[in-house]
């Protein structure tokens, strides 16, 4: 592949986030809720809002203004996905992190597709807790181990029949195309970066520049894009 636009030499990675990374926990249980958020705190990121209910959080996520929101599906109304949507919707550079008791199939879907970008079950270690938050803070997509084998083969499902792109969509870089390619292969941006021998910082930049010209709204829904068009049936050679 040929050199695209915004590509950069291979230089050290420069911090992406921020000690201060703004987070908000969402949580019906109260020893759960402020264990996180305490946890947060300890590891130099900034808990702006905790909240025991959809209701609550809703309520509380306008001026929080949170980069970051770490939400148990099972809380009382509104429920976890309809939380999800709606803060997608009010705010669609926000991350949400689901940490849920849950891990049935369908509850990962539905939080996905509701816009979710990351889906830990609680049984998560707190390091592995700690590393999501800033994982999904910088764009990437987290998923327990297994889950996002799951997401994908539902993507491939829902895309049996590829959409053909029309001759009105935007034209991607090759280096824009072949790090799609890798993100749909379910390649974190740190993999990506050392597969193509470029910065972290280059791969977050062709990657939302390639979100910019489709106008999708996170990494969840380029996915998708790219299953759609068929890039993950691509060898990695």
């Amino acid at each position: 592949m040929g050199q695209g636009e915004n590509d950069q030499p291979d230089q050290p990675d420069q911090p992406d986030v921020s000690d201060a990374l703004r987070v908000m926990v969402v949580d019906d249980h109260p020893m759960w809720r402020e264990g996180v958020a305490r946890d947060l705190t300890e590891d130099g990121m900034r808990v702006v809002a905790t909240a025991a209910d959809g209701r609550e959080a809703l309520a509380r996520f306008p001026a929080a203004r949170p980069q970051v929101l770490v939400l148990d599906l099972q809380i009382p109304e509104p429920r976890g996905v309809e939380v999800t949507a709606r803060v997608v919707a009010l705010d669609p550079s926000v991350r949400v992190l689901i940490l849920s008791a849950s891990g049935e199939q369908q509850d990962v879907l539905d939080a996905v597709k509701a816009g979710a970008t990351g889906y830990l079950v609680k049984s998560a270690s707190r390091a592995e807790l700690l590393e999501a938050v800033r994982r999904v803070a910088l764009g990437d997509t987290v998923f327990t181990p297994g889950l996002a084998g799951l997401v994908l083969g539902e993507y491939r499902r829902l895309s049996d029949t590829p959409t053909t792109a029309g001759d009105d969509t935007p034209r991607l870089t090759d280096r824009e195309t072949e790090v799609l390619r890798l993100v749909a292969k379910g390649l974190s941006y740190k993999q990506i970066a050392e597969r193509l021998v470029l910065s972290h910082r280059t791969v977050q930049n062709h990657v939302q520049n390639t979100l910019r010209k489709l106008q999708l709204h996170n990494r969840v829904q380029l996915v998708r894009y790219a299953i759609e068009q068929g890039l993950d049936d691509e060898p990695l050679g």
